[in-house]
């Protein structure tokens, strides 16, 4: 087996990350999952600030705890169950897939912790690669376009991820994030009270200085806030759903 990535934690969904190479796998070919199953025991699916206009007319966007913590979209509301796969392992028809679930297997990683060079990575532990099945990898030394395309879209979604971390850098000076609490009141059933994340305090948000706000609108993340914000009424559909009906 090809030498790993340095080592460290695990993204979420991979079980290994191996640097692909037309030396180490000449005659390897992927073949595409058929279904998103390995995403059925997440609840919490990594966001790019690039994804929020259109993940939040599906999901709750939140902010994770600590220190780096990304923006997430919740696609359940207990540890270990995604209420947006079926029992098919499809992703629930007409709703957003992120672009975290649709990278996978391929990653960027770095090589060599002492360089920013970031190389095009799969889950060797994914049982889609292998020598001599599904879609080439490689053209002798050349990728086909298979790889290419891979490349393309992990580059795209580095580049977010970049993106992303800027944004979360520029929010916490603004220190308007804390931790969130949601009551969920269903028709029929008790009040639930929903933690564990982190939002906006939109009083805090209102209270920012002329310059803060100026400077908001102007990089775009006025609009990024209010998407999140918007997104938090969700929870409850997202309640809902996990619940059932009612009795």
């Amino acid at each position: 087996m090809a030498s790993q990535a340095p080592a460290q934690q695990l993204p979420l969904f991979y079980g290994s990350v191996v640097p692909l190479s037309s030396q180490l796998h000449p005659n390897w070919g992927f073949t595409p999952p058929a279904n998103l199953e390995f995403a059925r025991h997440s609840h919490a699916i990594p966001l790019t600030v690039d994804e929020f206009v259109i993940a939040q007319r599906d999901y709750p966007v939140v902010f994770g705890a600590g220190p780096g913590a990304a923006p997430l979209a919740l696609v359940g509301m207990a540890d270990g169950r995604n209420l947006f796969i079926g029992p098919d392992g499809q992703w629930a028809p007409g709703k957003y897939v992120p672009a975290y679930v649709r990278r996978y297997p391929f990653i960027l990683a770095k090589l060599n912790e002492n360089t920013e060079e970031l190389s095009l990575c799969f889950d060797d532990a994914s049982g889609l690669f292998a020598p001599g099945i599904g879609e080439m990898l490689f053209d002798g030394d050349q990728p086909t376009e298979v790889t290419k395309n891979a490349l393309s879209f992990c580059d795209q979604f580095e580049q977010a991820v970049m993106r992303t971390r800027q944004f979360m850098t520029e929010l916490d000076e603004l220190n308007i994030v804390i931790d969130g609490e949601v009551t969920i009141q269903i028709e029929g059933r008790d009040p639930a009270v929903y933690r564990g994340f982190r939002m906006v305090d939109e009083n805090k948000l209102r209270e920012l200085r002329g310059d803060q706000s100026r400077k908001a609108v102007q990089n775009g993340m006025l609009g990024m806030i209010y998407a999140h914000l918007f997104s938090l009424g969700q929870i409850s559909n997202l309640f809902q759903m996990g619940q059932g009906p009612a009795a």
